[in-house]
C-alpha cells in the first residue's frame, strides 16, 4: 500500500489513531491547532506550517519578501480560526549554499514585517542545507477559554458564513493575504460562535472539515458565495485553496445579531452560504443557481 493510495487525510487518520496524549491536552491532531491547559483563564495554542518550494510556491514568481510573509502568515491564520491571538514563532529554514544572500534576507523582512504587524516575537529556529527551499513555522498562541472555537461545535440549524471573498488566490492572494485575526477577535469576543475553520485548502473542503469533525451534513449556496473580482470559474473558486478566509456556523439567534451588527462592527464583509443540517448522506451539498443539489465531499487542494 503507498501513502498515495490511502490520502493525506487518511494518513493524517492513521497516525492520529495511535498517539496518546495526557490530560494537559484538551485538542491535539484534528484541528487548525492544538489546544494545552495554560492559565486559568486561558489556552496555549500550537500550530505549525511547511512551505516548500514548488509546492507552495515557485521562485520566479514569489518575491522572497512574499515568500517570508505568507510563511509566517498561514500560521497565523491558523491561530485566528482557533479566536486566539498569536504569540511567539519558530522559523526552521532549509536552503542553498549556493542561494544568493538577498533571498534570505527578503524571506527574513517579509516575516519580520509581518511579525511586528502582529506583535509575533520570533524567538529563534533553525537553518539546514536542502537543494530546495523548505521554510517551517511552529507558532505558539493564546485565547481566553469562553473566547475558544473548535471545528466540531457545528449543530443543525446553524448558518454558515464566510469572511472576505472566495477565489482571490488564483490570481496571486496566497502570496500577501492579511490573516483575519481581528476579524475573528471581533466575532468572538461579540458573538458565540459554534464552529470556525480558515479557508487554507479550500472552501469545499474545509466546509467538509466542519461537518465531518462535528458529525453534521452542510448544505450551500451557489447563488450566495462571494466571489473574488480575481476568481475564475465558480468551481475553481471553490475547490482551490488558501483564500485564508474564516469559515464560521453560529446559531439563527446569533447569525441575526451577527448581520444587524456587522456593517459598523466588522470592516471585512462576512456573508451567509448555508446551513448545517442533520447528518445525512451524502454529508455535504451544493445548491446550484438552478435549484438542483450537488453532493460533494473533501473537495480541494491534498498533497496526496
Amino acid at each position: 500500500m503507498k501513502i498515495r493510495d490511502i490520502g493525506e487525510i487518511g494518513l493524517i487518520r492513521r497516525f492520529a489513531a495511535k498517539q496518546r496524549v495526557d490530560k494537559s491536552v484538551i485538542q491535539a491532531s484534528g484541528d487548525d491547532a492544538a489546544v494545552i491547559r495554560w492559565t486559568k483563564t486561558k489556552y496555549l495554542l500550537l500550530t505549525c506550517d511547511m512551505l516548500i518550494e514548488d509546492v507552495h510556491f515557485k521562485l520566479r514568481r514569489a518575491l522572497p519578501y512574499q515568500i517570508g510573509w505568507k510563511a509566517l502568515a498561514r500560521t497565523i491564520s491558523d491561530i485566528a480560526a482557533m479566536g486566539g491571538v498569536p504569540r511567539y514563532a519558530l522559523v526552521s529554514i532549509g536552503i542553498s549554499p549556493k542561494a544568493p544572500v538577498s533571498l534570505a534576507d527578503g524571506i527574513h523582512q517579509g516575516m519580520v514585517s509581518l511579525a511586528k504587524r502582529f506583535k509575533v516575537n520570533i524567538v529563534g529556529g533553525d537553518l539546514a542545507r536542502s537543494e530546495k527551499l523548505v521554510i517551517d513555522v511552529s507558532l505558539a498562541g493564546e485565547c481566553e477559554k469562553k473566547n475558544l472555537v473548535l471545528r466540531s461545535g457545528a449543530r443543525p440549524g446553524d448558518i454558515i458564513f464566510v469572511t472576505g471573498a472566495i477565489g482571490g488566490s488564483i490570481r496571486g492572494k496566497h502570496l500577501d493575504f492579511t490573516p483575519r485575526v481581528a476579524e475573528a477577535r471581533r466575532i468572538v469576543n461579540n458573538f458565540k460562535i459554534n464552529s470556525m475553520i480558515d479557508i487554507s485548502d479550500a472552501l469545499l473542503l474545509d466546509l467538509w472539515r466542519i461537518s465531518d469533525a462535528s458529525a453534521v451534513g452542510a448544505r450551500i449556496y451557489e447563488s450566495l458565495i462571494p466571489l473574488s473580482r480575481d476568481a475564475g470559474s465558480f468551481v475553481k473558486a471553490v475547490s482551490q485553496g488558501e483564500d485564508f478566509e474564516l469559515l464560521f456556523t453560529m446559531s439563527r439567534i446569533e447569525a441575526k445579531r451577527l448581520l444587524k451588527a456587522a456593517p459598523v462592527l466588522m470592516k471585512t464583509p462576512v456573508t451567509a452560504i448555508g446551513e448545517i443540517t442533520a447528518a445525512q448522506d451524502p454529508r455535504c451539498r451544493l445548491v446550484k443557481k438552478d435549484g438542483t443539489e450537488e453532493a460533494f465531499g473533501p473537495n480541494g487542494y491534498l498533497h496526496f
